[in-house]
């Protein structure tokens, strides 16, 4: 695309963020904004005693400001550029958040994460919250499309490279910036974007979201002070566009703005691990239920995948918990085994297991390129000579099978579990249903702290 073809990106995203009206919302994008806020808050929530967490917290307490915004499922307070990176880190450490379809983005951690840390510093209304939520996550969502998949391919995290334009998005819109200070915000936000796929299955992986909310949070709010940027930084020639991808078509970032909202291409994981796994784990899961399977009738497992699978998650013999929700071998293992993919199966013990240790050394995959993401097959060949077979051709979770409203529920009720009580974990539930008839957004945050 030349230089003379190219959008006006950046004026045209902030333009339309500023000039969008709630009413201009759809209702359905307006309840899809509340299921990705109860899913978002129950993986932070979920994740919020994680060793990652507990680490980050410890190592920079002591460069907090004041006590104004909640690390969520927890006592402490920061300041609100450390605690979206904080809530950010906690949302994404199981791995358990919601994924943007054709991007590959976890798009509510840098978003929520910075605009729930506004809401509590400053007056928000649940409104005003869910309609930030709506454009910044349109927004990241959008450039992601216009890089994708080269940028991924180069080895960025997209979460983490464009989710800080989503945050910079919301909080600007929380903030109130002019079209002038949201392109800023978006330029400040374009110089800050990183994340590196080297570090999938290590603390840095959740460190990206956390970071990119932090960081876009910080973008709005030196566009508010007026502190300038290109005015181009999307789309210029040495602009975020051109140097983070080989390739790319911005026209996708402008395409339809107002008619077209990202969220509606939002999924959900029933799962707790990288969601190129899950049609492993539906058709494990219900070949174990089907025939009442034990590991020890197994003499070999052989999987047909799409290449992402084997590309993002073919780590034979995982370390760590980490690790394992970045092996298919281990999620067909713990499928059969335990009969579940949640997050206690993505823990260090489960890793370790005899039984499940076993199981991943008789694991097979082989690509098959024409097969969707969304798909797999399974062959399971018993040690009676017996041969088990499935295909999944959507799996759960995905646009075209996707988690209900009441599964939804039922996984917040699950991450919450032993951090809440079971009253405050159905208020907050209450609380998401109905964020934006809220008077207080920022009464969500400090319902999630226990008491």
């Amino acid at each position: 695309m030349s230089a003379t073809a190219t959008p006006d990106v950046t004026r045209s995203l902030a333009r339309f963020a500023v000039e969008a009206q709630p009413a201009d919302i759809p209702a359905n994008v307006r309840h899809e904004a509340k299921r990705a806020l109860l899913n978002w808050l129950g993986c932070a929530i979920g994740g919020c005693r994680h060793p990652a967490v507990d680490t980050a917290l410890a190592a920079l307490a002591q460069f907090s400001g004041p006590a104004e915004a909640s690390v969520l499922g927890r006592s402490e307070r920061f300041d609100c550029l450390h605690a979206a990176l904080l809530n950010g880190i906690s949302s994404h450490v199981f791995d358990f958040d919601d994924t943007h379809h054709p991007t590959l983005i976890h798009p509510s951690g840098p978003v929520m994460a910075a605009a729930l840390a506004l809401a509590e510093k400053r007056p928000v209304t649940g409104e005003a919250l869910i309609h930030a939520v709506v454009l910044g996550v349109d927004i990241e969502c959008r450039i992601g499309r216009a890089v994708f998949p080269a940028h991924y391919q180069a080895g960025w995290h997209i979460t983490g490279t464009a989710g800080v334009f989503g945050a910079a998005a919301a909080a600007g819109l929380l903030l109130r910036l002019s079209e002038q200070q949201m392109i800023w915000a978006l330029g400040i936000a374009a110089t800050q974007a990183s994340g590196l796929r080297e570090m999938f299955g290590t603390m840095c992986k959740s460190l990206h979201p956390g970071r990119a909310a932090q960081n876009g949070l910080a973008a709005a709010f030196l566009a508010r002070a007026g502190f300038t940027s290109s005015e181009r930084a999307i789309e210029a020639p040495a602009g975020f566009a051109h140097v983070l991808s080989g390739d790319r078509n911005l026209a996708l970032a402008v395409d339809a703005l107002g008619e077209r909202f990202e969220l509606m291409s939002n999924t959900y994981k029933p799962f707790a691990c990288g969601l190129v796994v899950h049609p492993v784990i539906d058709g494990c899961l219900a070949l174990r239920a089907e025939h009442g399977l034990q590991a020890a009738e197994i003499e070999r497992i052989d999987l047909g995948v799409n290449p992402l699978v084997v590309e993002l998650t073919g780590k034979p013999s995982p370390a760590t918990g980490l690790e394992a929700k970045f092996s298919v071998y281990h999620s067909a293992a713990v499928a059969i085994v335990h009969g579940a993919a949640g997050e206690a199966q993505y823990v260090d013990a489960a890793v370790n297991d005899p039984a499940v240790m076993a199981l991943r050394g008789k694991v097979r995959v082989e690509i098959v390129p024409d097969m969707a993401a969304t798909q797999a097959s399974i062959r399971i060949t018993l040690r009676d000579g017996r041969v088990l077979e499935r295909q999944v051709v959507d799996a759960t979770g995905s646009l075209q099978n996707p988690m209900s409203d009441a599964q939804l529920a039922a996984k917040f009720s699950g991450l919450a579990d032993g951090i809440l009580s079971e009253t405050a974990t159905r208020r907050l539930i209450e609380l998401c249903w109905s964020a934006d008839r809220l008077a207080d957004a920022g009464g969500i945050a400090r319902a999630s702290v226990p008491r």
